[in-house]
């Protein structure tokens, strides 16, 4: 099982997630955002507010909308350091 430790926003609708075992992952989470929970998340600022949930574990917005912690370390590919800072850094 894993644990979201750390959510930082990159770009459009991708987050660099800190894990439990110290991975860090880019998630792109564009096109996962189907059904009405997810709606909102559909305008960028909104997604932007991505936080992690204390007592979950795992990133979740204010509307109630969460994903499974185990779902995002599946989905996110291993995370370039170097690429953030490229990129112009956490936004």
């Amino acid at each position: 099982m894993h644990a979201v430790k750390k959510v930082e926003y990159l770009k459009d609708y991708k987050l660099c997630i800190t894990f439990e075992d110290r991975s860090c992952k880019e998630v792109d989470l564009q096109n996962y955002l189907d059904g009405e929970v997810f709606q909102p998340l559909k305008n960028p600022d909104y997604f932007k507010t991505a936080k992690v949930h204390p007592e979950l574990e795992t990133i979740y917005w204010e509307n109630g909308a969460d994903l499974a912690p185990e779902f995002l370390y599946e989905i996110g590919k291993n995370f370039d350091e170097g690429k953030k800072l490229r990129e112009g850094g956490v936004r």
